[in-house]
């Protein structure tokens, strides 16, 4: 790692993200049925209630959280609109200094990663690091590559997901007795290497679940060098104690959390304080569940 070690990467300015602020990503999954009435009202049209709901989530926690994670398929859902407010969303991210994770999942050939890597890492819809899917194959990362040397860019590549369906094929066992993910695993860690930062983590991350104590100990141990994106905390079951195993050294990895924060101002014990007061609350008590258990 030393030796093949590149410029400044992005992974660097992550990890000290979570060293100042702590470990949540905050997952800007809006629904436009998470707006309250009583704030929607108050714009003409759904970009511009979106665009505004977003702003006063971020408004209200960027001095606690490490990131956002903004999922694209909640906007695309709206059309053009939707997508409106999703480069606004990323913009005003970008202009507060603020880290972006895109969560689009792509996944494809290289002629076609090629224009997703452009789409995704410059102009309307740029990001910092973005989600990708390694299931047609190692070469359709490969384009976004130029982006992570050359551009400070990073990569979160779908390892071991939190939903029940991740066993119908992340665990079938190959030739060699080893796990499909395992293997992926493998192929990330090899990848990366020659974008390790400073802290020895590299800019191709990977997207490790928190929904499994065993797997997470056995997949951290093999992934030493690999930050994690940790999705599965709270609804889907994942503690903070699951989570202080995919950690190294209280660091390397960003916890995802998206309806717990957004709908915060359903939580009974919220509901006398405004949404994104409601949001940030449900933020500092995570974080202080995951500093604890640290």
């Amino acid at each position: 790692y030393m030796k093949r070690r590149c410029k400044t990467m992005i992974i660097d300015r992550l990890y000290e993200l979570v060293a100042e602020k702590g470990h949540v990503c905050v997952g800007l999954d809006t629904c436009i049925d998470y707006i309250p009435k009583s704030f929607s009202c108050n714009f003409d049209s759904i970009e511009d209630a979106l665009f505004y709901f977003n702003k006063k989530i971020i408004d209200s926690t960027l001095d606690v959280v490490s990131c956002y994670k903004v999922q694209i398929a909640f906007y695309e859902a709206l059309g053009i609109k939707g997508l409106s407010a999703y480069s606004r969303t990323l913009k005003y991210l970008k202009s507060i200094k603020a880290f972006i994770i895109a969560d689009i999942k792509r996944g494809d050939i290289a002629s076609t990663a090629q224009m997703y890597a452009k789409a995704h890492f410059e102009g309307d819809f740029e990001s910092d690091m973005i989600t990708l899917s390694p299931y047609m194959g190692m070469d359709s990362l490969t384009p976004y590559l130029p982006y992570i040397k050359e551009k400070e860019k990073g990569t979160f590549v779908l390892v071991k997901t939190s939903n029940p369906g991740s066993k119908d094929i992340q665990f079938l066992s190959c030739e060699n007795g080893k796990k499909v993910y395992e293997e992926v695993a493998n192929k990330i860690i090899e990848a990366g290497m020659e974008f390790c930062g400073k802290y020895s983590f590299s800019s191709i991350g990977a997207v490790v679940g928190c929904t499994n104590l065993e797997q997470a100990i056995s997949i951290r141990n093999q992934m030493k060098n690999t930050f994690f994106l940790i999705p599965g905390y709270g609804a889907q079951g994942g503690t903070a104690a699951d989570i202080k195993h995919l950690m190294t050294n209280k660091n390397g990895g960003v916890v995802n959390s998206s309806r717990a924060i957004l709908l915060a101002h359903k939580n009974p014990s919220f509901t006398d304080i405004s949404f994104d007061m409601a949001a940030r609350e449900e933020v500092l008590k995570m974080r202080s569940e995951i500093a604890d258990a640290l």
